[in-house]
């Protein structure tokens, strides 16, 4: 008998019943409908589940008189059991899948006790999805849906093609771990209707994919790839190569896309025509499609958005073109051009490396303005400040950040001799800098980015710390701007000691703006005795204390303006033979000369650290290369660069300073399991710095070797055997070993570097950590050096919004068997912070504790650490949990006693909090409200918390860094 058959080999009848259950008939009109595999629709029925759970049963079971009563009333009961969960779902009709048909059939065999009948029909349905899975790769027959018909951009239809859906999901998942592509496929299906537009089903396939990222991160590189499917569809229509393509088919499109890419571009001119110069066959074959699957979906939207290159609204460039055209930009001068591009292109597609923002808009491109950076000093008269707010203009209008020292421009209350009046001060002049910095928007791109550098000693200084406040007379606030105080040693001492400052106005002491250490201290109290005789009038005594409280009052209260620290920037400076560092740029990184003739230059680049670590261990060998290709690039982008001013060019000519920085950091501690806040973390931070100096000093001299020192060499620090670790020494003469406490070990060979420095150097300065906001999301890793804002938040910015969740979080909870949805809600609740989840264990609270979570001291000494080896600065941003008077004092004065040269943004919560009301645990959560950013208290339905936008894509401030 064939009942017989089927007991014999239980397997080949329970295929038959899982078809059945789905092949589904007439029912009741308006009532559930069934979506199949195929695409097609049909009413929903139970008596086809009812036939489908007998043949399971038989399958398993047999035919005899005495399993067949058992049988019927079982399949009964269960098929009921199937049909009212949907109707309970549903009550007014709707579409379901053929899987969740058959989730419900195998959830009622597993509570009805039925566990071997569920087990075979487990076997069986997985048999059946691999299958189907290798019957779609080995078909490129079209599969037209039976029911949807997708409407083409020229108004005409056709059928949905199904096999091509299935194989872009298929593509999607492809190597990627805990991913569905049948339920990707099933969700869409749910989405899509009939007349639907063509690209909305790739629209429709990148919502579904993206709900995901929450239960899995893995999704969130699904989503990319998916998204990647239309990215191709454009760019290769475009360029009249193919109307689409699969990922894989990519592994010969990209070659042919290449040549058409820089035709396409050149006539248009939005490429420069020098690159058709180029060996373009062999570039095309040197084009990695697999580096496409890398991207994350915030990486590869914000690629798609802000970066790749578009005429009348079509993007024509694909990611590896992108990189392409970036790489070739670089290495247009280079002698042997197609094999440094090929090296550059490798350095940036594989992430070990990343250009700053203004290179990768930029290179290749008519107007390359690669730079990220500007620095300039305002002179004290009216034609040189409007000659200055001009410059910051055209700078603006091509480039990055700006920087302006106005410490030079005389106070409210000086006299001034060629109208025989007195000055409005330095406030009135900045109103109007902040208004171009809005005004010129860099063609739309982003907004114009400006930061103003004061003196602490400035007339002005009281009225400037309060620019960024949102009462007062808004003629003399700056809202649009940053603001940042440029303080001396001597304050800072003052300030310690609880003595008495002065305010003086610049016309009165013109030479205090470029002194420091000893000799500014002597000059400074000379002036303040000329006032006790009565010989400088216009001038202000405060108590350093007041004025240190009011400071740190202003950045609690508006963010701004930042502390940066005079001394150390200008005595650990390797340029201070040629000139004075009078302010930071707009991030707080670069530290360079400026006067009224040079303004100074500084080009950006960062080290994915993350892509350095190998078996939990940093890998010297592969770090060094990536650093010598690196500053290779950089020391390129001098020569290449568009300068809209020639100030500009005059500088970066002369002393060629680039800015070689680091990313990732987080991320390499989790792949080595060492918490943030450790003596493990600092010791990293130290030792790789210090590789990374270690290399990109030799880089640099590797290049002096090659193409000479640069032009203002001889006198530097440099020349004189001084490296970055060495300048320490120097502050803390200066200062006094009683208000510095530094590390100065070493653990590499840094003998023969001295030597070999004497000889020349490539470039002034080398080494600066900027924020990296925008190229850490292109390439998916953590901010610079920041500690993880939360485990998982929803980041917004022009592209959307995006839920970012911590893939290391996820990867350790599931090998100790804790991830689920009841932990994926728990991170909601709790904002991204798992301590206060008890089933977590401790040593992932250390691991994984949020930025504010980790005490202020270990990002300080981690900092501190960083900046023994760095003969720039670091872009740092502080987070204070519990802020206070008193911890901002203590957090602040560290900062200066550690040595640091500059701090970027504080990042706080207040000391009073708010409470969560009760939701499932029956527990309080105390949620702080934030500084600079309001955090709602939670609604009902938790849901991931909300990044800052200290320095992102949507707030440009720092993009013009990086």
């Amino acid at each position: 008998m064939q009942i017989d058959t089927t007991r014999e080999n239980p397997q080949a009848a329970a295929p038959q019943a899982a078809e059945s259950a789905q092949d589904l008939a007439a029912t009741a009109p308006g009532q559930l409908r069934v979506i199949k595999r195929n695409g097609t629709v049909v009413p929903y029925t139970d008596d086809k589940i009812t036939v489908a759970i007998t043949k399971a049963f038989l399958a398993v079971e047999g035919g005899t008189a005495a399993a067949s009563s058992r049988i019927h009333e079982t399949v009964a009961r269960l098929t009921e059991q199937v049909t009212a969960t949907f109707k309970r779902r549903m009550p007014s009709g709707g579409t379901i899948h053929i899987e969740e048909i058959q989730d419900q059939v195998e959830l009622a065999l597993m509570r009805a006790g039925e566990q071997k009948v569920a087990r075979d029909y487990v076997i069986y349905r997985e048999a059946r999805a691999n299958e189907r899975s290798k019957a779609a790769v080995a078909s490129d027959v079209a599969q037209p849906h039976p029911s949807i018909r997708i409407t083409k951009a020229d108004g005409s239809t056709q059928p949905l093609d199904m096999g091509r859906l299935q194989t872009i999901i298929r593509e999607a998942c492809e190597g990627l771990a805990e991913v569905d592509g049948e339920l990707i496929e099933r969700e869409t299906l749910k989405n899509l209707y009939d007349g639907v537009a063509e690209k909305d089903v790739n629209t429709a396939l990148v919502m579904t994919a993206r709900t995901l990222v929450e239960r899995e991160p893995n999704y969130s590189y699904v989503t990319a790839r998916l998204l990647m499917d239309t990215l191709r569809a454009e760019a290769l229509g475009f360029l009249g190569v193919a109307e689409s393509a699969t990922h894989h088919e990519m592994a010969e499109i990209y070659a042919k896309a290449l040549p058409a890419y820089i035709e396409k571009g050149s006539e248009f001119e939005l490429i420069d025509s020098k690159l058709k110069t180029y060996d373009l066959a062999k570039l095309g074959a040197a084009l990695n499609h697999e580096r496409d699957q890398q991207f994350t979906y915030l990486g590869l939207q914000t690629l798609y958005d802000r970066y790749f290159i578009h005429k009348d609204g079509v993007r024509f460039e694909l990611p590896q073109i992108f990189f392409m055209r970036v790489a070739m930009g670089l290495a247009i001068e280079e002698p042997q051009k197609e094999e440094r591009a090929i090296e550059f292109y490798n350095l940036l597609s594989s992430f070990d490396y990343m250009s700053s923002t203004p290179t990768l808009f930029n290179a290749g491109t008519l107007r390359p303005q690669l730079s990220s950076c500007y620095l300039t000093t305002v002179p004290d008269d009216l034609s040189g400040i409007y000659n200055a707010i001009h410059d910051n203009a055209m700078l603006s209008k091509f480039a990055g950040g700006l920087g302006n020292d106005w410490t030079p421009v005389r106070a409210l209350g000086s006299y001034i001799k060629g109208t025989n009046g007195k000055s409005q001060g330095v406030v009135p002049f900045l109103k109007v800098v902040n208004d171009t910095a809005v005004a010129v928007n860099q063609g739309g791109k982003r907004k114009g980015a400006v930061c103003a550098y004061l003196e602490t000693w400035h007339l002005d200084i009281e009225e400037f710390l309060e620019l960024r406040k949102n009462t007062g007379d808004d003629r003399r606030r700056t809202h649009d701007m940053n603001t940042a105080n440029w303080i001396p040693d001597l304050f800072m001492k003052r300030v310690f000691e609880d003595g008495t400052w002065t305010l003086f106005s610049p016309s009165d002491v013109p030479d205090l703006h470029d002194l420091y250490g000893k000799a500014f201290e002597e000059r400074y109290e000379y002036y303040e005795a000329l006032t006790q005789y009565g010989k400088l009038k216009l001038h202000k005594v405060v108590q350093a204390k007041d004025l240190w409280r009011k400071m740190l009052s202003m950045l609690f209260e508006t963010g701004h303006p930042w502390l940066t620290f005079k001394d150390p920037c200008n005595l650990r400076s390797p340029q201070q033979h040629v000139g004075v560092v009078h302010s930071s740029n707009l991030c707080t990184e670069i530290t360079l000369n400026t006067n009224k003739d040079e303004i100074a230059v500084c080009n950006l680049g960062s080290v994915n650290l993350v892509n350095h670590i190998v078996d939990g261990k940093l890998d010297i060998e592969k770090l060094g290369r990536t650093v010598k290709t690196a500053v290779r690039m950089l020391d390129n982008v001098i020569d290449i660069n568009y300068y809209s001013v020639d100030q500009a060019r005059n500088s970066n000519l002369k002393h060629r300073p680039v800015g070689l920085g680091i990313m990732g950091f987080q991320d390499a501690l989790y792949l080595q399991h060492i918490a943030y806040g450790s003596d493990a973390a600092i010791d990293f931070a130290d030792k790789s710095m210090e590789a990374i100096s270690y290399f990109a000093i030799q880089a640099s001299c590797d290049l002096a070797d090659e193409r000479g020192a640069y032009e203002t060499f001889n006198g530097s620090l440099w020349s004189q055997g001084i490296l970055p670790i060495d300048s320490q020494k120097l502050l803390i003469e200066a200062r006094g070993a009683k208000y510095i406490e530094v590390d100065q070990s070493e653990s590499l060979d840094w003998a023969p570097v001295r030597e070999r420095v004497k000889k020349g150097i490539r470039n002034s300065n080398i080494m600066a950590i900027a924020p990296t906001a925008t190229i850490a999301n292109i390439t998916g890793v953590s901010q610079s050096i920041e500690p993880t804002y939360q485990n998982l938040y929803v980041k917004s910015n022009l592209s959307g919004e995006f839920t970012v969740i911590n893939p290391y979080l996820v990867r350790d909870l599931k090998n100790r068997g804790l991830w689920d949805p009841v932990m994926v809600n728990d991170l909601k609740y709790y904002d991204g912070s798992v301590q206060q989840i008890e089933r977590i264990p401790q040593d992932l609270k250390d691991l994984y504790a949020t930025a504010f979570e980790v005490e202020t001291k270990w990002i300080v000494d981690a900092a501190s650490r960083r900046q023994k080896w760095i003969d720039q600065a670091q872009s740092l941003n502080l987070y204070i949990a519990g802020a206070s008077g008193k911890k901002l004092d203590v957090t602040y004065r560290m900062a200066w006693y550690r040595g640091l040269k500059t701090t970027y943004y504080l990042r706080a919560l207040a000391a009073t909090s708010t409470e969560k009301s009760t939701i499932n645990t029956g527990k309080l959560n105390a949620v702080s409200s934030v500084i600079d950013e309001s955090l709602q208290a939670a609604p009902a339905e938790p849901k991931p918390a909300p990044v800052p936008q200290a320095c992102s894509i949507d707030n440009p401030d720092c993009e013009a860094c990086q």
